[in-house]
């Protein structure tokens, strides 16, 4: 059984920081890619950054220059350093990883999500 957990969110004031976390636990043998997500009301989920086995990211023009995805291998974890925040970034956001376990190979797996809230 494989499960992520995401802490980090809550509210926080425009243009400021948050970091959010996100761990794999397990019976893992390999991480592969490494996304978050966002669902803000009334929307559809929509992609926010990704980072493979090899670190190379990739982000949505909507966060690029304001967002920074990294990951600790050694922590099975994935980081979203948020910066210079707007009300539109409010959503729940959510990771996803891919993940070979003892189980089914380079399955897919999300977490449960966690609320940003970006609000004077």
């Amino acid at each position: 059984q494989v499960q992520l957990v995401e802490s980090g969110g809550g509210l926080v004031q425009p243009g400021g920081s948050l970091r959010l976390s996100c761990t794999a636990s397990g019976s893992i043998r390999s991480i592969y890619d490494m996304n978050w997500y966002r669902q803000a009301p009334g929307k559809q989920r929509e992609w926010v950054a990704r980072i493979d086995s090899a670190r190379s990211t990739n982000y949505a023009d909507s966060v690029k220059g304001r967002f920074t995805i990294s990951r600790d291998n050694a922590k099975n974890t994935v980081y979203l350093q948020m910066n210079s925040l707007k009300p539109e970034d409010t959503a729940v956001y959510y990771c996803n990883a891919v993940i070979s376990s003892t189980t089914y190979y380079r399955r897919h797996y999300w977490g449960q999500g966690t609320q940003v809230t970006v609000s004077s």
